[in-house]
């Protein structure tokens, strides 16, 4: 189960396979991001199985985490969900890449007792609820919108990520796109000064908190919702149609992102920094977002950044086929060019 995986906030990935395991000579340090955590670890046990000289260690706390230690040399990879700004990059000691690896969708979990699923919201009450405006599940907004659950009385209780996350930098680009009032007093980020709720480290830590207080909700990457059997709130998406998130409306607003590029393809982003949140199209879902693997285009040491490039490589031809299955959504074919000219641009000293 998802819920063993992740259950440590600051889990370091020892990934072993077998007896091959005694003859790994080469450990790539990753950290940061949990949203693609339990794919991340899939792809780390099933690449040692074909390449036993390499091991991984990864510390999955936050985006934010990932990128400090990128930054300052401290791991070969930084994890992170949050594209790094012009600023950000130039405060890098060397040229720091942005490799696309997965698009995700982060649900909106709630735990209303004897409600049961099948909630809608919309921006406006997401946003609501969020600036504590929205206080009680009985709200008469709430209650518009669903008619036919019944909803409690009771008062709301908000959680959201207490660290730097890559996951709140996508639920608050997404509120910010809809809602002048939150991108005015709030704004987006992997870290914001919350209005209201209680804070969670973690998405493994913001899951139990949902699952064991009465009346909470609370953001997730889909494959901690699902994997915990969480309920997750049908989002009213720009074209007006209520959505759940899942890989076919993940997948939509991927294809409705890849429409407005275009023509200007990724010349306007040739790094891959491209946010695709609140996307057009009835089957979209609005709140999704790339997870990127930060390197260095100079690596440092021979071994490490040929294993490096190596594992780039293989995860980029294998993705397709882990992906879905944890719920997560492949990059598009048109990207997977770009993607392995970026990767072939990290020089490996000889």
């Amino acid at each position: 189960m998802l819920r063993h995986l992740t259950r440590t906030l600051a889990l370091i990935v020892a990934l072993s396979a077998g007896a091959g395991a005694a003859y790994a000579d080469t450990t790539l340090k990753g950290a940061g991001a949990t949203f693609p955590h339990p794919l991340y670890s899939k792809w780390f046990r099933d690449y040692q199985a074909e390449d036993p000289s390499v091991t991984f260690s990864y510390e999955a706390k936050g985006s934010g985490h990932g990128i400090n230690r990128i930054v300052t040399g401290e791991v070969d990879f930084g994890a992170t969900d949050k594209s790094l700004s012009d600023q950000e990059l130039k405060g890098a000691p060397g040229k720091l890449l942005h490799i696309p690896t997965v698009i995700g969708a982060v649900a909106v979990a709630y735990n209303i007792p004897g409600t049961g699923s099948g909630l809608k919201l919309t921006p406006q009450a997401l946003a609501g609820i969020y600036q504590g405006k929205i206080t009680k599940w009985n709200d008469p907004l709430l209650r518009g919108l669903n008619p036919k659950l019944r909803l409690p009385a009771r008062e709301i209780v908000v959680v959201h990520r207490s660290d730097s996350s890559g996951t709140t930098s996508i639920f608050t680009d997404y509120l910010s796109a809809v809602d002048k009032s939150w991108a005015k007093s709030v704004g987006k980020g992997t870290s914001v000064i919350w209005p209201v709720g209680e804070g969670a480290e973690g998405s493994s830590a913001l899951v139990k908190k949902i699952e064991e207080t009465p009346s909470s909700i609370g953001y997730v990457e889909i494959a901690y919702a699902l994997e915990n059997d969480l309920n997750t709130a049908a989002l009213k998406n720009g074209s007006g149609k209520f959505v759940k998130a899942n890989v076919l409306s993940t997948r939509a607003a991927a294809v409705q992102a890849m429409k407005k590029q275009t023509g200007k393809a990724l010349s306007a982003e040739p790094d891959f920094r491209l946010s695709l949140v609140d996307q057009p199209g009835k089957e979209s879902y609005p709140i999704v977002g790339l997870t990127w693997l930060l390197v260095y285009q100079e690596q440092r040491d021979a071994v490490q950044g040929r294993k490096l490039v190596e594992f780039l490589k293989w995860q980029l031809r294998k993705a397709e086929k882990m992906t879905s299955t944890l719920h997560y959504t492949p990059l598009p074919d048109t990207w997977t060019s770009q993607v392995e000219q970026t990767i072939g641009s990290i020089h490996v000293p000889q």
